[in-house]
């Protein structure tokens, strides 16, 4: 019954590595067949985070197996306009950057939009493109991503099925999701040069890649209808393409999301109680008031037929959000609750909360960071990169202002400082867009996020000692690209869990990013922990895992394992929080498409959680803050 609400063929894979290698292969595969036909192999190829990890197994690929590129000829599908080649934003230097240095592809078999035109220069040139692809004897399989807005290439919604290469607007969603590659979205171009939608259409073999957080987009669509609105539908219509999706970006299908309505299956708990919530929502019931009738109106009739009585249901269902809530995160002392989400003892825990950026901590977990210490926990703080690069270079102007009028306040004759100082005032004054910062600036960056974060422990009450500065070196490019996690990253990661041999372990488990800082930080936590228990020892086996979401999303409250309310006093204590980091407030770097400040995130965010818990028929808190255990 799948087949019936998916629409285009897909492969689901746990991770988006594992995705990207088959994606790797697929093209492997055809590049080497067409090598023994001797024909030339035309491939469209895209740009953005998603296909990063694909063009790295295809390096590997070349340079351990021998994979050869010479009879390939590509096709770019975009480009910014207007741009120059060489700024590092370009997708040509992305291109040449990720995959064509480090391969034997021809250089006259690379094509890629040129966006350093004038527009009338363009128009003619978007003519040419298509013809050159024609020329090439049309693509033979074309890589596609997918915008959060369905669309492809740059096809904004609305655009024309019939559309060939062309100069289009990019939509504002776009261009706010884009500005993390530019820091400030008044540097996106408000333009680009794209295959059209018919041009895709007329590639003999398409693969979609999607990972984590566009899963609602992948659902509108593979089981949407057709419409140029979410124009990665109209690959409903196309004979041979196939979506390629990690678990979480395949989350929104009917066949997780709901999946008793796509044929049998085993109703383990996990599953009761998703079907529960989500019918409570969808008749907005709390969950005691659900009737035989509203199971059998929406297609949990086999439900019953398998646990019997709605009503024992609901009982079932209301007992797991009720034990889920908690105001003692660390357990509560000297009491036995089985069904509490931790364990009594030991008493006091050791407590290390592992925060990507220097201000994760305080945002996603503040109210659960203090009543962990406000209960006699010991509390520690990993901040894991310096985050030096969400800091806009007028606030390192303002600091480097205060340094100079501190030197003069006071007559200090420092001949060192002063020169850097004036090094660090002159490199800003001329710094030319998307220009790498000198280590000294991103040093300044790093301590000016620093101080907030020691600062923020101290609000909470934390003492010296109890914060952590690991700066992973993963973090450390300069460039809003950064490395993959490496042996020196995980080493001191060991280095610090061994050193504190928590009891709990707080990580930021935002799956849906696959590429971004805070999706390898996880990563590093993963291995860490796994590396040390396979190495055997013995405190790890005490040690429990817990999961918090990062500013941008919160865990689906069928998901949630342990709640801890906020009172309105605890949520304005947590603000304050937060304001503590003054260079993440007002103007935010890299905000993504999301324009709210991050308080304002964390508090819309909490409070939602508590009002769904609400809804359900659950006490009425001010907010909540949401965890997940992870089994490692």
């Amino acid at each position: 019954m799948v087949d019936s609400f998916e629409k285009i063929p897909v492969e689901i894979f746990p991770t988006s590595t594992e995705g990207s290698h088959y994606a790797a292969g697929e093209i492997a595969k055809l590049i080497r067949q067409k090598q023994e036909e001797n024909k030339p192999c035309v491939l469209g190829l895209a740009t953005g985070s998603t296909p990063i990890s694909m063009y790295k197994e295809l390096v590997r690929m070349h340079k351990e197996e021998g994979l050869s590129f010479k009879n390939v000829i590509t096709f770019n599908l975009d480009e910014y306009f207007p741009i120059t080649k060489t700024a590092f934003q370009s997708y040509w230097s992305f291109m040449h950057r990720h995959l064509f240095d480090h391969i034997d592809i021809k250089p006259e078999n690379i094509h890629i939009p040129n966006g350093d035109l004038s527009k009338e220069e363009a128009k003619k040139h978007c003519i040419e493109y298509e013809q050159m692809i024609d020329d090439a004897g049309g693509i033979d399989l074309q890589v596609l991503g997918i915008g959060n807005n369905g669309h492809i290439g740059f096809n904004e919604p609305g655009s024309s099925i019939f559309s060939k290469t062309h100069i289009t607007n990019l939509d504002n969603s776009t261009r706010v999701a884009n500005a993390r590659e530019f820091q400030n979205i008044s540097k996106v171009p408000r333009l680009a040069l794209t295959m059209g939608i018919s041009t895709i259409m007329k590639a003999k073999r398409v693969l979609l890649m999607a990972w984590g957080f566009k899963a609602p987009i992948i659902a509108k669509a593979m089981e949407g209808n057709v419409t140029e609105q979410v124009p990665a539908s109209i690959l409903q219509q196309h004979n041979n393409c196939t979506f390629i999706l990690d678990e979480q970006a395949a989350s929104e299908l009917a066949r997780f999301k709901s999946p008793w309505l796509t044929g049998e299956i085993e109703w383990t708990p996990k599953i009761i109680k998703r079907a529960v919530v989500n019918l409570a929502l969808k008749l907005n019931k709390p969950v005691l008031s659900l009737t035989t009738l509203d199971y059998n109106e929406n297609g949990l009739g086999d439900l019953l037929v398998e646990k019997g009585d709605a009503y024992e249901i609901n009982l079932q269902v209301y007992y797991l959000l009720r034990d889920s809530i908690t105001g003692w995160p660390g357990g509560k002392p000297n009491v036995d609750l089985p069904t509490h989400p931790e364990r009594s003892d030991p008493y006091p825990k050791r407590v290390i909360i592992f925060s990507p950026h220097p201000d994760d901590d305080i945002i996603s977990m503040g109210g659960t960071f203090m009543r962990l210490h406000d209960q006699g926990h010991d509390v520690h703080v990993a901040y894991q990169t310096s985050g030096n690069i969400a800091v806009t270079d007028e606030f390192v102007t303002r600091f480097l202002d205060f340094a100079v009028g501190f030197q003069d306040l006071f007559d200090m004759d420092n001949k060192k400082s002063t020169k850097i100082l004036e090094d660090a005032q002159h490199y800003l004054a001329s710094k030319k867009s998307g220009g790498v910062d000198t280590p000294e600036i991103r040093a300044i960056k790093g301590l000016i996020r620093r101080c907030e974060a020691k600062a923020t422990c101290k609000y909470v009450g934390l003492t010296e000692g109890h914060w952590h500065f690991q700066n992973l070196p993963f973090y450390e490019t300069g460039t809003i690209e950064k490395k993959p996690m490496g042996e020196e990253d995980i080493k001191l990661t060991m280095q610090l869990l061994r050193e504190i041999k928590p009891h709990q372990v707080y990580a930021a488990g935002d799956l849906a990013d696959p590429h971004g800082t805070h999706k390898v930080c996880l990563d590093i936590v993963f291995e860490s922990l796994r590396r040390i228990k396979a190495e055997g020892d013995e405190w790890i086996n005490d040690c429990w895992l817990w999961l918090y979401k990062g500013a941008w999303q919160e865990w689906d409250i069928a998901d949630i394992e342990m709640a801890i309310p906020m009172s309105p006093d605890q949520v304005v204590k947590k603000r304050f929080g937060i304001f503590i980091h003054q260079s993440q407030k007002d103007a935010v770097p890299f905000q993504g498409t999301d324009t709210r400040e991050f308080w304002q995130r964390a508090e819309d965010r909490n409070a939602n959680t508590a009002n769904l818990y609400s809804a359900l028929g659950l006490t009425k808190y001010a907010a909540m803050e949401a965890f997940v255990r992870w089994m490692y």
